[in-house]
Formats: structure tokens, sequence, C-alpha cells
């Protein structure tokens, strides 16, 4: 019941108030990372109830922050989890277990833990996917429009330097994203 409540809630605010600019940090984004979380976590053994909760009310909450600001959007995301979730009959460990996941999606990521892996994971998996041109043509206009990124040519540069130091984290998605992944960096290329 408690999770629910919070969804709906967060849910709710996503699609009311963030930015219409965005083009990455989306309500998209947001559902694509909750669904990546559960096939991550089912893949990597996760069954305990308590701990999938607190992954997919972590990925429901890690880009909340985006509604308010841009940098450093993952500590307004905490922000927001810890004013929402105690009215959800969440409790102040499960709160603060929450924003150490979502903290660790800042990049560079730094998981602390099995299950903040699963996040960071889930987080970035479209780099090694199928859609990953679509995904990034996204985040790539968004990039433009926070004047972050100035052409085509230092966008390409800037996804080989991140593509080139990222790493998953699971044994799932180092088996069944790396090699898509190094396949898109040779397109690149």
């Amino acid at each position: 019941m408690k999770k629910k409540r919070a969804i709906f809630y967060i849910l709710n605010r996503l699609k009311q108030e963030l930015p219409p600019e965005l083009t990455y940090h989306v309500l998209w984004h947001t559902l694509d990372v909750v669904e990546q979380t559960r096939r991550i976590a089912l893949s990597e053994g996760i069954t305990d109830k308590e701990h999938l909760q607190l992954l997919e009310t972590a990925a429901y909450f890690h880009d909340a922050g985006f509604m308010e600001t841009y940098q450093d959007h993952e500590e307004k995301s905490c922000e927001i989890a810890r004013n929402i979730l105690p009215s959800c009959e969440y409790d102040a460990f499960q709160i603060s277990q929450i924003c150490v996941l979502i903290m660790a999606t800042k990049i560079p990521q730094s998981p602390h833990n099995h299950l903040s892996q699963i996040l960071c994971d889930a987080d970035l998996d479209y780099l090694g996917r199928d859609d990953f041109f679509t995904i990034g043509q996204r985040l790539y206009q968004e990039l433009l429009w926070k004047n972050l990124v100035q052409n085509q040519e230092q966008w390409n540069q800037i996804q080989l330097d991140f593509l080139g130091k990222h790493q998953y984290f699971t044994q799932t998605n180092q088996l069944f994203r790396t090699p898509r992944k190094l396949e898109n960096i040779k397109a690149i290329k």
C-alpha cells in the first residue's frame, strides 16, 4: 500500500512539473529505469520484498530533483523523497537507504552495495542497447538546451569519453549489455 501511494504521488508530480525543455530526463526515462531495475534485480536474484521495494522506490524518485534543478538533482531527489515518504509509511531507515541508492546514480556513479549497483546499471542501461542512438539524441537535445554541449562533434567526443570510462557493475548487465555497448562505441567512431 505505501509503495503505491509514493509511486502515484511522484508520477503525478513528474507528469506535471518536469520542465518541458527536458527531452531525456522525462517520465519515459523514469519508467524505463524502473523496468530495467526490476529486470536486473530479478536476474541478480533479488527476491526479498523489502529490497525490491527500496529499489523500485529509488528508481521512481531518482530523477525527481529535475523538477526543481538541473545541477545536483540527486540531492534534490533525496529531499523530495525525505519530504513525501514518511507520509507513505516509509520509516527513517528505509528513506535513508533509498537516498543512498539515489546518490549512487550521480555521475560518476559510485555504488556501495549490490542494490545500488542494480540501480546504477538500470539508470544507464540504454548505453548497451539497440535504442542507444535514439535515446542519446534525446540527451544531446537536452544538453544543447542547457548549453552544456555545442555541436554534434563535441557530443560524439563526450559520448566516446563517457562510454570508454563507463562500466556496468552487475553480472547481468556485464553479460547482456557490454557487448552492445562496445558496438555502439565502434559506431560512434
